[in-house]
């Protein structure tokens, strides 16, 4: 008889409301041998093949099979720093899950219940190092930037990384929120960089802090850019700029970074009853599960599709619906109207799905009418762009690094290298395919072994 799919234990849909503790448990050891057991172990991996970062996923599943939970966290450390983060939070139904033989006829391995498992049940060793005498300084500590500072410290350079907040981790700190993933989960993985030598500056922002020319004036023989896309995309409609409208990075980053929604909070955030999120991707449902828990009574998420065209991931749509959150499709906003400098009510267009657009998604149509819905709070997830901060200082010193018409920096695909051979970019400030923190990771391996290949030949 074939053995079902193991499942996670949730907290109940009703507690969570009130509380920022994960959502989801790790599997018990016992399902994690059973669902160990379903992988078939193919000839051609396809599931290795859909990961970014090539985590070999038959190995480290066979060694679990074989009771050697510390050799499964070897063979993913060999490629990834960060298993109970990506096992958690990246989109694996697209990704190593999405490309499983088994998901062809009925539900793929839990690839990523189990490299979280993995990641939270095994310490991770600490490789002998050989000093290189080359330096590298990288500009964020998130997904992208923890990856190649691992890699580049494996090879034996000296690797520096600067943050512009108080608190390291880039967006997997103040932009996913604790329910998602634990901060304790993400202090220890960056513990074990620091452990490997890695060298962490907070609170530099590079680019006014310091230029990119003063760190190769300091020594650092290449540089990698990672600093992500900060800038926020808004809505373009009349009252944006009243009181009460938020961008989901604003909104985020002052709940999770700097606890916003409790009430003791030196900036507090004010909450009102009703709340709409515009937008459809994983950060609008962080958003919108974030205003359920900070207190708001009433949360919408409006998108101007239908919920098949929902970019964010069904795992995250289906807590959102669980936790209250209600959907309102084929809406677009119009205009914000305010009261007294703060939001009062929005304008919502009716639309309707036209022909296919450039992405292959159907585009949404105005039908001409207008339905008013009464708010106190929007906040905007339409994404992001990338913060010319450095570009425009580097500029300024002669190191005009060129970028495309967003204002993103241009690299080559494989090496991440920009138009000026020390220096590389990658992540969302430089994106080479979906937005997210594998994405990201891969990004920075393929830097860092291209800056590694660039140091060896010195």
């Amino acid at each position: 008889m074939a053995i079902e799919r193991q499942r996670v234990i949730e907290q109940d849909k009703m507690e969570r409301r009130h509380n920022f503790d994960p959502v989801e448990s790790n599997l018990t050891p016992e399902q994690v041998k059973l669902e160990a057991s379903r992988c078939l172990h193919c000839k051609n991996p396809k599931c290795v093949q859909g990961c970014p970062v090539n985590i070999q996923i038959p190995e480290f599943i066979q060694a679990i099979k074989e009771d050697n939970l510390e050799k499964a966290g070897e063979i993913i450390r060999q490629t990834s720093m960060l298993p109970s983060v990506c096992g958690r939070v990246c989109p694996q139904e697209r990704q190593c899950e999405g490309n499983c033989i088994l998901g062809i006829k009925g539900l793929p391995v839990a690839i990523g219940a189990l490299e979280r498992y993995v990641g939270d049940n095994t310490k991770a060793d600490m490789p002998e190092i050989k000093p290189s005498g080359k330096k590298v300084a990288i500009v964020g500590s998130g997904c992208a930037g923890i990856t190649a500072a691992a890699d580049l410290r494996k090879a034996g350079h000296e690797v520096v990384v600067f943050e512009a907040l108080h608190e390291l981790g880039g967006v997997l700190r103040y932009g996913i929120p604790p329910f998602r993933l634990p901060r304790t989960v993400l202090d220890r993985e960056l513990d074990n960089l620091k452990a490997m030598g890695v060298e962490f500056r907070k609170n530099v922002v590079v680019g006014k802090s310091i230029t990119l020319k003063q760190l190769k004036d300091d020594g650092f023989d290449a540089i990698f850019i990672c600093s992500g896309a900060g800038l926020p995309k808004m809505l373009h409609v009349p009252g944006e700029n009243l009181n009460g409208v938020f961008s989901a990075n604003e909104f985020l980053t002052r709940v999770n970074l700097m606890h916003a929604g409790q009430p003791d909070s030196p900036t507090p955030l004010r909450v009102g009853k009703k709340v709409a999120v515009f937008g459809g991707g994983n950060v609008a449902m962080d958003a919108a599960r974030t205003a359920v828990r900070v207190g708001f009574e009433e949360v919408y998420i409006i998108y101007r599709r239908t919920e098949k065209e929902l970019p964010a991931r069904l795992e995250e749509i289906r807590h959102a619906k669980e936790e209250g959150v209600v959907f309102k499709f084929l809406y677009a906003p119009k205009e914000i109207i305010g009261e007294n400098g703060y939001v009062k009510a929005v304008e919502l267009e009716v639309m309707e799905l036209g022909e296919p657009d450039e992405s292959g998604r159907r585009r949404p149509v105005s039908t001409g009418k207008i339905e008013r819905m009464d708010l106190d709070t929007v906040i905007v997830a339409l994404g992001t762009g990338p913060n010319p901060i450095i570009q425009r200082s580097a500029e300024a010193d002669g190191m005009e690094i060129i970028t495309d018409k967003r204002g993103y920096i241009t690299v080559d695909g494989e090496t991440r290298c920009t138009n000026i051979p020390t220096v590389y970019a990658g992540g969302d400030v430089a994106p080479v395919g979906e937005s997210n923190a594998i994405n990201a990771m891969g990004a920075g391996k393929k830097a860092a072994k291209a800056i590694n290949e660039l140091l060896s030949s010195k």
